[in-house]
């Protein structure tokens, strides 16, 4: 099993961060490791919204929003064989935009064990790099570019 925590301060209000990130069709602008997402449940992002996350390299987790508290929190599960991965996204308001800080946990069963904990060690540079772009998505939008 693999944990972190990562923080970022990030130049939006809580609102316009939580909405751009807890939409999945959103995922492919912000996550660089995304080719696409498919099969998204219809609505609004709600705890139990599912999707599958298209990745470029071809693993395919099914995922699922758990928690959902406007402006406040996203929580978020992902299954693909023997990896498990929980990600926690928490949103307080700042001076100068958001604070995010990020907690995840990648669980390997069995041979998926080994997998999980490299993946793991790369997990909080990547997501710190991924909120950054997503931040300058939106700051692209923001400005009509």
């Amino acid at each position: 099993m693999s944990t972190f925590t990562i923080i970022v301060d990030l130049p939006h209000a809580p609102a316009d961060l939580f909405r751009f990130l807890a939409d999945p069709r959103n995922r492919p602008l912000w996550q660089t490791s995304l080719r696409a997402v498919t099969d998204v449940d219809g609505g609004d992002p709600h705890p139990g919204m599912q999707w599958r996350d298209v990745t470029k390299v071809g693993i395919k987790p099914w995922m699922e929003l758990t928690e959902v508290v406007p402006y406040r929190v996203i929580s978020e599960s992902g299954t693909w064989h023997g990896v498990d991965g929980l990600l926690t996204l928490r949103f307080l308001k700042t001076s100068s935009g958001t604070r995010v800080t990020a907690e995840g946990r990648l669980i390997g069963h069995g041979p998926f064990a080994l997998a999980a904990s490299v993946s793991g060690r790369w997990a909080p540079e990547t997501i710190r790099k991924d909120l950054l772009r997503a931040s300058d998505v939106l700051s692209e939008r923001q400005t009509g570019q």
